[in-house]
């Protein structure tokens, strides 16, 4: 018998994690899922219950939330397997704001067919990426990606928009931070194939393919084949940024003189003038820091997956 630990961010969502867990139990049940449910009480509690939940052998751990609490499940299990405490799959339901984690392994948003996805148990290996640098040091482990520059300043932004949800809200922060964050850094960026030197506005380095809800930041991107795709977007006028964002909504961005992509294991950056500004998955890594340095760990985790 499979047994699954659902931990849930009741906060998530601007509180659907919380006000959904009735049906979740109901739908859970109702597919035959054999399951015990806790709450997160606090900050990086969903890490701490996830680690736990590997010690005590569940077979999967599922995130009720959203991006945020999807990679602090990650976090955990990667923290239990790497002690040496034991190893469990990972699932999500899909009910936050951005649920980029979920579209990378194929769940679809919404508490219902997540839920179809989680009881249908389809399971494949997925790389998992660590960056090291700013608040983390020690290193912070991520599924889907890392952006630092405009994108960051994108999600600090939509954080702020406690009238808007999803998408719209990092739609508007972005039309935001054309004017907040218009001057590329000069930026040496290392990895597997050499070096760029140049101002960047944004550096996205990509496990899944998606950031913000809709901006399709690295359409091609695999999350098994221990690469990271990275995009990298140069110096533009803000006219120049305004007419690019529609282009990553529909994922063509690609061939635009301004838009780069590479494919790495390893990427390193240092900020030759100004600061890194850099989220993991959503989740604050730095502010201002100068160097910022991110691997990928090939197939370390089983994730389930939707059709």
């Amino acid at each position: 018998m499979v047994r699954y630990k659902i931990i849930v961010n009741p906060t998530s969502g601007r509180g659907e994690g919380g006000a959904d867990i009735p049906r979740a139990k109901e739908l859970l049940s109702e597919l035959g899922v054999t399951f015990d449910l806790v709450r997160t009480e606090q900050p990086l509690h969903a890490m701490e219950l996830a680690r736990q939940a590997a010690r005590e052998d569940y077979d999967v751990v599922v995130s009720m939330g959203g991006d945020g609490t999807a990679n602090e499940v990650l976090n955990g299990l990667m923290q239990a397997k790497l002690a040496g405490e034991g190893e469990a799959a990972m699932g999500v339901i899909t009910v936050g704001r951005g649920n980029d984690f979920g579209h990378g392994i194929n769940v679809p948003h919404g508490l219902e067919p997540s839920c179809r996805v989680l009881a249908a148990g389809k399971r494949q290996r997925m790389d998992v990426g660590k960056v090291t640098g700013g608040l983390f040091p020690q290193g912070r482990f991520f599924g889907n990606g890392i952006g630092i520059g405009f994108d960051t300043i994108v999600g600090f932004e939509a954080a702020k928009l406690t009238w808007l949800t999803g998408f719209p809200s990092y739609l508007v922060a972005a039309l935001k931070t054309i004017f907040l964050y218009f001057n590329a850094p000069l930026l040496r960026i290392e990895h597997d194939g050499g070096t760029i030197e140049q101002p960047s506005l944004m550096v996205s380095v990509m496990n899944g393919r998606r950031l913000g809800g809709s901006f399709h930041i690295a359409p091609q991107s695999k999350n098994d084949d221990g690469k990271f795709t990275v995009c990298l977007v140069g110096q533009l006028s803000r006219l120049g940024i305004l007419l690019l964002i529609p282009r990553f909504i529909q994922g063509t961005q690609a061939g635009h003189p301004a838009v780069q992509f590479l494919e790495t294991a390893k990427i390193n950056v240092h900020a030759l003038t100004g600061t890194l500004p850099a989220h993991a998955d959503g989740e604050t890594i730095s502010t201002d820091a100068s160097t910022m340095m991110a691997e990928i760990l090939p197939r370390a985790i089983d994730v389930i997956v939707g059709g």
